[in-house]
This record gives C-alpha cells, sequence and structure tokens, in this order.
C-alpha cells in the first residue's frame, strides 16, 4: 500500500493581520504531480467533515492537495473543528479570501519541500460553494492556475445580500447567521458589503467566468438547496466551453456531514471526486 504524507497544520504569514493555516496531503515520493489547492466554503473549514479523507483520496489519485483554512473563517490554531474567533468571522469578506488563496499559491510555489513533489506548471483550484466563486475570481486574476473546478458555487456573490435586510444591515453594521450544527448565532459586520462595492469589478464572477481562458468543471447537485441549479446554468451560460456535471438528486454537500466518520466517501460525493480526477488528470489541455 502507498505510504500517505500528511503534514500537521502549517501557519503562514497572511496579508491581514491573521495567519492562513494550511496542511499537505500527498505520496512524498520525489516524483512531481500536479497539486490541487482546496478552498472551502461559508462557514466551513478546511477540516470539515470528509475534506481529511478526500485529501488522502486525491494523494492515491497523484495529486499533491493542500487544504487551507481561510485567515478569517473564525478557526483559530488552537480550536481547529469549532468557530472560536466570531470577531475575524465577522470581519472576513471576499478581498481577504482572494489574498487569502494568493498567499496559498505563493507557498505552494516557495516551499522547499513541494519543490520535489509539485509540478510548477500544474496548479489546479477546486472549491466548494462561497470557495468555488473566490476559486474562479482567482484562476481568473492569476496566470499560475491552469484549471479550476467548482462544486456547488454561486453564480454571483450580489445576491447573497438580502435587500430586506440591506437597510437594517447598513444602520445596525452587524447581522447574524446560524450555524446549524451548533446553533450559534454567528456576526457578519456591514464591511463585507462595502468591501463588495468597493471591489467589485475584482470580486464580479460573471465578468470573471466570462473571461476565463483555462479548463473549467461546473459540479452541481440537483437538488441542492443552499445553491441552486439555476445558478450552474447561468456559469454555463457565461462560460460555454466549461464542461458541466450536474448529479441528480445531490445536496450541496454531495451527502456529507460533520462529523465524518466513515472511512470511505459517500457515494454522491464518491462520483464528484472521480469526475474531478479525471477532469485534472487529463493535461493535454493545459497551456503552459
Amino acid at each position: 500500500m502507498t505510504e500517505i504524507y500528511k503534514s500537521g497544520n502549517i501557519l503562514i504569514e497572511g496579508r491581514h493581520k491573521r495567519p492562513v493555516m494550511v496542511d499537505v496531503t500527498c505520496v512524498a515520493d520525489g516524483s512531481k504531480k500536479p497539486v490541487i489547492i482546496f478552498s472551502h466554503g461559508f462557514k466551513g473549514f478546511k477540516d470539515w467533515g470528509h475534506f481529511n479523507l478526500m485529501a488522502r483520496e486525491f494523494a492515491n489519485q497523484n495529486f499533491v492537495c493542500v487544504k487551507f483554512n481561510f485567515s478569517h473563517n473564525g478557526i483559530t490554531p488552537t480550536d481547529t473543528n469549532e468557530f472560536s474567533d466570531l470577531d475575524a468571522f465577522a470581519n472576513n469578506n471576499f478581498s481577504i479570501e482572494l489574498d487569502d488563496l494568493g498567499t496559498v499559491i505563493d507557498w505552494v510555489q516557495a516551499n522547499i519541500f513541494l519543490r520535489d513533489e509539485v509540478q510548477p506548471e500544474c496548479i489546479f483550484l477546486v472549491g466548494h460553494s462561497r470557495g468555488g466563486g473566490i476559486s474562479l475570481l482567482k484562476a481568473n486574476e492569476d496566470p499560475r492556475i491552469k484549471k479550476v473546478v467548482t462544486w456547488a458555487a454561486p453564480c454571483t456573490f450580489e445576491n447573497r445580500f438580502l435587500p430586506e435586510e440591506m437597510e437594517y444591515w447598513k444602520k445596525n453594521g452587524v447581522i447574524y447567521v446560524q450555524n446549524f450544527r451548533t446553533n450559534e448565532m454567528m456576526p457578519m459586520y456591514y464591511q463585507i458589503v462595502e468591501d463588495y462595492v468597493k471591489n467589485k469589478k475584482r470580486i464580479d464572477i460573471p465578468r470573471a467566468a466570462s473571461m476565463l481562458k483555462i479548463p473549467c468543471l461546473l459540479v452541481q447537485g440537483t437538488a441542492d438547496d443552499v445553491v441552486l441549479a439555476t445558478d450552474v446554468e447561468e456559469l454555463q451560460k457565461l462560460m460555454p466551453s466549461a464542461e458541466l456535471f450536474l448529479l441528480e438528486h445531490a445536496d450541496h454537500t454531495f451527502g456529507t456531514t460533520h462529523p465524518y466518520i466513515s472511512e470511505v466517501l459517500e457515494n454522491d460525493f464518491l462520483k464528484v471526486f472521480n469526475k474531478t480526477c479525471g477532469f485534472l488528470k487529463c493535461l493535454a489541455d493545459i497551456k503552459t
């Protein structure tokens, strides 16, 4: 059996006063492999649910998998499975997440250990939900990215701001979203709206999608009630060359939950995983 290397948590200095926590999973055999940088979604984190099992399976498929926590996702180095830094969560925004992903890409290219394991011309982004939107945006602005895969990604961030909330939010400076796993109410400061308005060109998913020149795979469950299937339809209109994979009856997390105790991938997610691997293993369409 192939021996899988899994790093501990590594703290990278971020650009916004908080560190970015990463881990690396791969077969450390000195052979050059494509690298997958995985971005979690809203109210997610790198060790959520099945993500560690997913990383091991990516390693078994001859990828280097780098997972990370966005610096302001509310997870801390001393509490890696609970949202214990709600002030960070409240101050998170899309620009911070784009910068965090850029920090991770820089780190992958500069890391001495990874130099022996990573094909520098094969950096791929995979993102779930909001992380998929961030991955699309970053892929458009960073020429080092050669392929991108989105799992249940929104077609825009703007429709996440509900009109009926905006006046209250602006007046009071904060709204609260529920963590349905713990029933905790998590604050979001109005600054995320201000960041979106100030940096709208950079955070405009439709614009980025229409400009994207690299291969893209769009994955969506038809029973997703968080990001609707109409979102992926809009994305495909904007990027007709993208490959679409619709999974019938699959929900937003493709059947997985947190905590995830099984040692095998759930059936719906296994289909997503296999499709993703097949798409990323085809290197003939990569422009170097």
